[in-house]
C-alpha cells in the first residue's frame, strides 16, 4: 500500500497509525480510527483496512467529512470516525480507472484503497470515484448501563501494551468512593497514574482517550488477568 501511494503521490506524507489491529477485529479498528483521526490536520486522508469481506459484494467507500476523507471497506470500520467528523458525502468506489490492474480478490488495500487515496491526495475529487450513496454500514458498539449507583460495561479493546480498554467514560462514574471489578478481579479505586500501585499490581485508570482501562503496572493485563474483549467491568460503591 505504501509503495502504491509513493508511486502515485510521491510528495504525500504517509503516517502509520497502527498495524496492530487483530485479524478480523473490525470494531477494534473502528475504535482506533475514531480515537486517532481528530489529531490529524484538516483535509487528511485516512485509509483503513480491516477487511474480512474482501472480494465479496461488500462495498468500497470514500466518505467525505468536514475534516477529511475516509477510505476503506463498508463493514463499519469507517463509520465511528466519519460520523464524529461530520459526514458530507458517501461515494462508492466503482470507477476501475483508479484501481491497480490486475486487481486481487484478497488485497483491496493495495489495489483499491491505496490508489484511491493517492488520487485524492493529488487533487481528484471524491465524486470522480463512483456514485453517491446515502448510507454506510454502522457497527453495534456496546453501551454501558447504570442501575442505581452500579455501572456495568465491558472491555472493548486490548491495546498494544496489553491494557484492557472499557466502554465506560468518567461521566458515568458513580459518586466516589467506588471500586472497579473486571471479570472476577476486584481492582479497587481508580488510580491517577500507572505508577500509583506497586509493580505487578492491577489498577484502573482513565486513559488518554477518556475511557476507563485496566492495566498492570510493568505488565500486561490481558495476560496477567486472562481477560479480553467482552469481559464485564463493573463499578460499585465501596
Amino acid at each position: 500500500m505504501k509503495g502504491v501511494i509513493a508511486t502515485r503521490a510521491p510528495e504525500v506524507a504517509v503516517v502509520d497509525v497502527s498495524h496492530g489491529i487483530p485479524p478480523q477485529a473490525v470494531l477494534v479498528g473502528a475504535l482506533v480510527l475514531r480515537q486517532a483521526a481528530p489529531y490529524f490536520p484538516t483535509d487528511s486522508i485516512h485509509v483503513a483496512v480491516v477487511d474480512p469481506g474482501v472480494g465479496t459484494s461488500r462495498r468500497a467507500l470514500c466518505v467525505e467529512t468536514a475534516t477529511g476523507c475516509f477510505v476503506g471497506p463498508d463493514n463499519g470500520l469507517l463509520a465511528l470516525a466519519a460520523e464524529a467528523a461530520g459526514i458530507r458525502r458517501i461515494v462508492e468506489l466503482t470507477d476501475e480507472r483508479f484501481f491497480l490492474r490486475p486487481r486481487s480478490a484478497t488485497f483491496h488495500g493495495r489495489d483499491v484503497f491505496a490508489p484511491v487515496a493517492a488520487a485524492l491526495a493529488t487533487g481528484t475529487p471524491p465524486a470522480a470515484f463512483g456514485p453517491e450513496r446515502s448510507d454506510l454500514l454502522r457497527l453495534e458498539v456496546p453501551v454501558p448501563t447504570t442501575d442505581g449507583r452500579v455501572v456495568r460495561g465491558e472491555i472493548v479493546q486490548v491495546d498494544h501494551f496489553g491494557n484492557l480498554i472499557s466502554n465506560i467514560p468518567p461521566a458515568l462514574f458513580p459518586e466516589r468512593p467506588f471500586a472497579v471489578t473486571v471479570g472476577s478481579v476486584r481492582i479497587g479505586a481508580v488510580s491517577e497514574t500507572y505508577a500509583g500501585v506497586a509493580p505487578g499490581t492491577p489498577l484502573a485508570v482513565v486513559d488518554s482517550f477518556g475511557l476507563l482501562e485496566v492495566a498492570v503496572r510493568n505488565g500486561r493485563a490481558v495476560d496477567v488477568l486472562a481477560l479480553g474483549p467482552g469481559a464485564p467491568i463493573v463499578l460499585t460503591p465501596s
